[in-house]
């Protein structure tokens, strides 16, 4: 089945002000987030795109602006079902003020049960973007075929909890996952079972490209023919709510 490329949006201007942007209008990209996206058509070139969706949010839309002009053939899709979570209240808020607030220790911890005031769940937050990806998956491989990729710019918890539902993770390990800002993310749905490809990426991604039929068969190809998966390869401090800043 087709492969999935998820990118996180560059940097943003709440990244490095530590603000919980969440669905807050006019978050931009900071000066180095527009340097990551314009990166990303050199990083990507080797990948045929079938069609790309984003996220309705202003800071994904510029992500991929450069992309699309470099490509000016790729149909762009706004899904608004792989936009951030609702953090509600918290929306706009200090990460640094939220740290303080008792539902925080159970959006680390059993993010499962955690809900944002006047926004959504974090379960309902992954039900919606894992049905999205579900759904574009079926509809790319219907129309390009089983070895298409298509590429998707969200929201850095919306790509942990597509990550987690892909490994067979409890929602409650989620923040285990780091994906920095402009980093590529790839899973390719089976018949049987996703495999993940690529994790928090800022490298080359040539190696995603499909095989022609003379290639050797791929880890995940073996795997599902033989109906085993492959081999698998403490505890830090708290993810950031939103996903990681990647200020550095």
């Amino acid at each position: 089945m087709a492969t999935l490329i998820l990118v996180r949006h560059g940097r943003s201007t709440a990244n490095t002000s530590g603000v919980l942007a969440g669905l807050t209008p006019g978050i931009a990209l900071d000066a180095h987030g527009a340097a990551q996206a314009a990166a990303l058509p050199a990083r990507l070139a080797g990948l045929p795109l079938a069609a790309a969706v984003t996220s309705p949010l202003q800071r994904c839309r510029e992500t991929l602006a450069p992309l699309l002009a470099a490509r000016p053939g790729t149909t762009l899709h706004t899904e608004d079902r792989i936009g951030e979570c609702d953090y509600g209240d918290w929306s706009g808020r200090k990460l640094a003020e939220l740290a303080d607030e008792p539902l925080m220790k159970v959006v680390q911890r059993h993010p499962s049960a955690a809900a944002f005031p006047g926004g959504e769940s974090m379960a309902r937050m992954q039900y919606r973007a894992v049905a999205a990806v579900r759904d574009w998956n079926e509809r790319i491989d219907a129309e390009h075929g089983e070895d298409a990729l298509f590429l998707m710019c969200s929201h850095g918890d919306i790509i942990k909890s597509v990550v987690a539902d892909a490994l067979g993770m409890h929602l409650d390990l989620f923040q285990r996952i780091s994906v920095d800002p402009c980093s590529v993310t790839a899973i390719r749905y089976t018949r049987l079972r996703p495999f993940l490809l690529r994790l928090g990426d800022t490298g080359d991604l040539a190696g995603l490209a499909p095989h022609g039929p003379s290639a050797e068969p791929t880890p995940e190809a073996v795997a599902e023919s033989s109906d085993e998966a492959p081999d698998p390869a403490g505890d830090g401090g708290d993810a950031v709510v939103g996903g990681s800043t990647g200020a550095q």
